[in-house]
């Protein structure tokens, strides 16, 4: 599954990258998901980092 940032609803809190730094980064302050982990979206805490995210910038979906 596939994993996308909305950088137009993405704040910047930095939730994702504190939860899985492994897989999430930040880019001029927002959110970004590392190039080639786009794909990662089948992982537990991604999902997890996904609803917990404040602004709900994250998606996983196909």
């Amino acid at each position: 599954m596939r994993i996308t940032v909305d950088p137009g609803l993405c704040y910047g809190s930095g939730e994702c990258v504190y939860r899985l730094p492994s897989v999430f980064t930040v880019v001029d302050g927002f959110g970004a998901v590392i190039p080639g982990h786009e794909n990662a979206g089948d992982d537990p805490e991604v999902r997890e980092a996904a609803e917990k995210c404040p602004s709900q910038a994250i998606t996983v979906g196909e």
